[in-house]
């Protein structure tokens, strides 16, 4: 009877560890997809989309009160600055710092570098739906 449910809770945190690792794996590809390449890059509006829930919110704060910044009027800006400077900035580079994952929630924290140069710390929250994890909101610290 200890051999059978020893064997169950390895076989569940077996499951466990497997369907979380799939989650982070795939929390990943979505952020590097329609953020790092997406936002950061000058990537595939396309792409963005895919990954930004439609009702993503970016959380600034300025002048010391909380000023969102709604996905399409993001993805207008990215436009205009594309227009106006055709010309891509220098690559930016992402590293994941951690990635926590509960249940259909979760919480990426990433650096950004651009030159060698740390630019942002970013703190990237998503859901899972039914067509998969999408970001649904950012807050960020932009260094000097």
């Amino acid at each position: 009877m200890t051999k059978t449910l020893l064997s169950l809770v390895l076989l569940a945190f077996a499951i466990t560890t497997f369907a979380q690792s799939a989650d982070e794996t795939a929390i990943k590809s979505v952020i590097t997809s329609a953020y790092i390449e997406g936002i950061q890059n000058r990537g595939s509006i396309e792409n963005i989309r895919k990954g930004f829930h439609p009702s993503f919110t970016m959380l600034r704060v300025v002048d010391n009160n909380v000023k969102p910044l709604l996905l399409e009027e993001w993805i207008t800006n990215l436009e205009k600055a594309k227009k106006d400077n055709p010309a891509a900035p220098p690559r930016t580079e992402g590293k994941f710092i951690s990635v926590d994952v509960t249940g259909t929630a979760a919480v990426a924290k990433l650096e950004l570098t651009r030159e060698g140069k740390k630019t942002f710390t970013d703190y990237l929250v998503l859901a899972k739906f039914t067509e998969g994890w999408r970001i649904i909101s950012k807050s960020f610290y932009r260094y000097p």
